[in-house]
Order: structure tokens, then sequence, then C-alpha cells
């Protein structure tokens, strides 16, 4: 019976051995990356109203549309010597098809002659609200408008912004 009761000491201890050679397994993962060129904003041409009149009693505003173009509305007028008429434009780059959000200004901005104040606001691009990037190039124009609001009688000057209008661009 002693022989029996050594056997079974044996077993059981051998068995525990075993099971726990048995419980446990690893495996390995591979880590990697893949680095890409940082999207990258260039102003390259202001945004400029031209020249734009006003009736003594009556405010209005001039849209500037991201293609360029401009209406007026209210007491406002456009006269036939334009003046410079440019939307912003910006060259967006980074990696080709690669698609970027547009984040335009929300508040007013506003410009100043230096003692009067006009508010510029409603911006829209051209894309919207997203771009991409071109697949040889990796580059993308994106062009600015917004709306100048001209109050009743806004004195004669050349209103300028000296902080920049704030555009910014992320890849999705």
């Amino acid at each position: 019976m002693k022989d029996l009761i050594k056997i079974l000491a044996i077993f059981a201890v051998t068995l525990g051995f075993a099971a726990s050679s048995y419980g446990q397994v690893s495996a390995n993962a591979t880590a990697s990356a893949n680095i890409v060129t940082p999207i990258a904003i260039v102003k390259d041409v202001d945004m400029n109203f031209g020249n734009v009149a006003v009736q003594s009693g009556t405010g209005g505003t001039v849209v500037l549309a991201p293609g360029g173009g401009r209406s007026e509305s209210g007491g406002v007028t456009l006269p036939s010597t334009t003046g410079t008429v440019t939307a912003a434009s910006f060259t967006v780059s980074g990696m080709a098809n690669y698609t970027y959000g547009i984040t335009l200004p929300s508040a007013n901005v506003v410009i100043s002659d230096g003692t009067n104040t006009m508010n510029v606001n409603s911006f829209t691009s051209t894309p919207t609200p997203t771009g991409t990037l071109d697949g040889t190039t990796g580059s993308q124009t994106l062009n600015v408008g917004a709306t100048l609001n001209v109050a009743a009688g806004q004195p004669a000057g050349a209103y300028t912004l000296t902080d920049g209008i704030t555009v910014t661009v992320n890849y999705n």
C-alpha cells in the first residue's frame, strides 16, 4: 500500500508540472508606421474687394465669390473702375490623393483705414468643406471669398487688415 501511495504522489506531482507547462503560450506581433508628408498651406494672393461706393444714407454689402466675381446689395455700388478685385488664394500641399478639411474664420474680421472700420464675414471657399490633393503633384489651389459689410456713410479710405485672415487645413 505504501508503494501505491508513493506512486500516486509521484503521479500527482508529475501531472501538476505537466499541466503548468501547457497553460502558457506566446505569440509575437510586429510594429510598423508610415510617416506621411505634412500638410502645408501657403498664401498666394490677398483678398481685395476692389473699389466700392456707398450712398450716404444706406449701407450694404459686397459679396466676393471664391472665383473672384463680386456682387453688391443695399446702398453699395460697384464703380466701373473696379480697382483690384481678387479672392484670397492659397496653395495646399501634402500627400498625393489625400483629402483635407478646411476651416475658415467664423467670426467677423475687422479691416480699418486707421480710424474707421468695416467687418468682413461669411467666408466661403472653393473647394469646400474638403479638398483632395492632386494625385501627381500633391497640391491644390484653395480660393476664399467673403462678404464686406459697408455702413451707411462709410468714410472714403483704403481699408486693410494687418493681422491676416486665418485659413486652416488638416488631413481627414
